[in-house]
Formats: structure tokens, sequence, C-alpha cells
């Protein structure tokens, strides 16, 4: 096996290759053009974008600066959105789905190495996938390690460092992260009077 299907396979692997420099050095060229655009510029920011990312969505904003190691190991669904100074560290793959906000800060890495100091040392390293589900919104400053699920319809505290994986329809947070409770109906019901409001006090601008 090549160092880059190592890599991806999740197994051992050594960084210090062609075929995963010429990758990152693509990634490189590619993040620099997007930070350095001006607001003016947001199309060629969104296909630059398109060349970066393995696969993302028709509707999407990632708000530079913007960093990642390769770019193409990360897909995302429909209908995302980075807040500034986001991260993903993608030695393996990134999985985002539908319907996701991120705030600022927001860093995903999937590398990992080893805890004996001479293996560690003799450049070997290792990646685990991480896997975001749709309708999930994601505070600043937060720390997604290497491995971790998220689930759907969860909301993760700002400042959280999520280890572990998250189930579905929660509010999660904290170092480590853990679930602080259950999203229930009464959540939606609240949510939903709450956006009846703003549609009537809009109503009151309107001749």
């Amino acid at each position: 096996m090549t160092e880059k299907e190592l890599m991806l396979s999740e197994h051992l692997y050594i960084a210090d290759d062609e075929e995963l420099a010429r990758d990152h050095q693509n990634a490189r060229r590619l993040t620099r053009l997007i930070n350095t655009l001006t607001e003016e510029d947001a199309k060629e920011q969104r296909a630059l974008y398109r060349q970066l990312f393995g696969h993302v969505g028709e509707r999407f904003w990632v708000e530079p600066p913007f960093r990642t190691d390769y770019g193409c190991h990360t897909y995302i669904g429909e209908d995302f959105y980075a807040n500034y100074d986001c991260i993903f560290i993608d030695v393996a793959e990134i999985h985002i789905g539908n319907n996701v906000m991120f705030g600022p800060r927001v860093c995903i890495f999937t590398a990992g190495h080893p805890i004996d100091p001479v293996i560690r040392n003799s450049k070997l390293e290792y990646g685990k996938e991480v896997h975001i589900g749709d309708n999930v919104w994601i505070g600043g400053n937060t720390v997604i390690n290497p491995g971790v699920t998220i689930g759907n319809n969860v909301v993760i505290g700002s400042g959280s460092v999520v280890t572990k994986n998250i189930p579905d329809n929660v509010v999660a947070a904290g170092s480590p992260c853990r679930v602080i409770r259950a999203i229930t109906d009464a959540d939606r019901t609240y949510w939903v009077q709450e956006a009846a409001k703003y549609h009537e006090l809009r109503k009151k601008d309107q001749p």
C-alpha cells in the first residue's frame, strides 16, 4: 500500500511522501488564494472551495481565513456555514452532513500520534475519521478529536473538547464534552413561538 492508502485506511503511515506532499501543497495554494481574496470575490472563493474539498453541496459558505491539511478528504453536505478561523486537519476523512453550522475557530483534528515516544519519533502517525450528522450547530472554539462521531440534531456548546461520540438529539458541552440534556418537544414549541413573534414584529415594519 502507498503512504496515502495507509493514511486513508487509518493505519500507521509516514507523511514524508511525494504524493502526500503534492496534495498538501495544492491545499496550501488553494487556501492561500481563498484567504487573500477580498469580500467582492465571493464567487471566485466558492469556486476555489469546490476545487479544495472532496465534495461540498450547492449551498455553502466558509468564512476566510480557513486552513486545512488536504481538503480533498473533507466531504460536506448542503447548507453548510463555517465562521472565521476554522481548521480541518483531514489526514483521515471528515464527513459533514446537511444543515450544519460552525462558530468561529472550530477545529476538526483527525490526526493522531503514537503514545510511545520511540515509535512517535520514527515519524509514524495515523488518522481517524470524524463524522458529523445533519442539523448540527457547533459553538465557537470547539475542538473535535480524531475518531469522533456527532449525531443528528445536536448542539455543541462553545469551547468544548469533543473526545467521544455524541448521540442524536442532545445538547452537549464541556472539556471533555458530555451530554447536558436531551432536545425535547418543549424546545421546538418554545422556538416556534419565538419565530412567530419575529414574523409579527416584521409585519409592523411593512406598509
